[in-house]
């Protein structure tokens, strides 16, 4: 039986120096504006009422910025802005995402446009972008300047990314290459660009600062087919989200793109329930088993640690300080074989 990898070490460390930069930068929006981003991020209920021990999402981007400022001889502070900013663009893309896939349910709760409805979902998402760079941009320093502007960029290709992955659903067939190009943008990117902040921040070496990006990009690419596989056969009570969500949307994800593809009767006759306007719950078991007959889960599993191999292979060819590179190597491994 496949042992589960507990959460590193590093993003505990990671958080409990994120946690009040964060919460100080959403208390700097105005109130209609911050208190559904409190309810977004865990820290109060639908009322505004505080909740003890509020903590929100995984916090892998987080940690791999601060880690990343370590990994070239900085101290994490060095990275905090970093952190932050990468942090709330990434709330800002789940918060549209949510309303893009008209998910009900994030974290075991409703989702922000379910409580405060899709007006203020949309502002509160494009407020976190904006006081993402607000925060980033807090000095005026040339290092600051250009993790802004990596920043931007990364956000740009994310945006992209989810286009394409929008576009997809409109189509009836979709190739794998076609899917990882979207993954690379939609998960990829920001992944990539927070691997490198610290290591930007801290004016590190250009080559280094790639290693790093390199890295973070190969990790993104394994978050994402093991994220496609938990949202066909991930456990809600551990996921946050109802079974088989992805396939309920006719998401053209990696396992299912590889099964569409396989020239298989299974791929042949999923093909034909996503033609389907609405899956049932026996479809939708129907088409999870589909896909498995087909090789979308075993090829993405399989991809899912070709990937983490590559992101490896990046981190050893970088000249950083061990001690980080090897947390860094096992927040890589924590991901890619994550439950939820």
């Amino acid at each position: 039986m496949k042992v589960k990898p507990p959460i590193p070490d590093a993003v505990e460390r990671a958080g409990a120096l994120l946690q009040p930069a964060l919460r100080a930068a959403v208390d700097r929006l105005s109130p209609g504006l911050a208190a559904p981003a409190r309810y977004h991020f865990g820290w109060a209920d639908a009322s505004g009422r505080l909740l003890p021990q509020g903590r929100h999402g995984k916090g892998v981007r987080p940690a791999l910025a601060l880690l990343s400022a370590e990994a070239v001889g900085a101290r994490p502070e060095v990275a905090l802005p970093g952190a932050v900013a990468v942090e709330l663009i990434h709330n800002f893309s789940l918060i549209h995402d949510d309303i893009v896939d008209d998910d009900a349910q994030r974290r075991h709760r409703a989702t922000m446009w379910k409580v405060f409805g899709v007006g203020d979902a949309i502002i509160v998402g494009d407020a976190l972008m904006g006081l993402a760079l607000e925060v980033l941009l807090g000095e005026q320093t040339p290092a600051r300047a250009a993790a802004a502007a990596d920043l931007t960029r990364a956000t740009m290709e994310m945006i992209t990314g989810q286009n394409m992955d929008m576009s997809f659903e409109l189509r009836d067939n979709v190739d794998v290459q076609e899917c990882w190009e979207m993954v690379s943008l939609k998960t990829g990117a920001l992944l990539a660009h927070a691997s490198a902040v610290g290591a930007i921040l801290a004016e590190a070496p250009t080559e280094t600062v790639e290693a790093l990006r390199s890295f973070g990009m190969q990790l993104g690419l394994g978050f994402q087919a093991l994220d496609d596989l938990l949202g066909i056969w991930g456990d809600p009570a551990v996921t946050g989200k109802p079974v088989g969500n992805d396939l309920r949307e006719r998401k053209m994800s990696i396992p299912v793109t590889v099964a569409l593809g396989s020239d298989t009767p299974a791929g042949e006759e999923l093909a034909t329930l996503y033609a389907k306007d609405h899956l049932d719950e026996s479809d939708l078991a129907r088409a999870a088993a589909l896909v498995e007959q087909a090789g979308g889960r075993e090829a993405t599993a399989a991809a899912a640690q070709e990937r983490l191999h590559g992101a490896a292979e990046a981190l050893s060819n970088a000249a950083i300080e061990p001690r980080p590179a090897r947390e860094m190597l096992d927040l890589a491994h924590f991901v890619v074989n994550r439950e939820f």
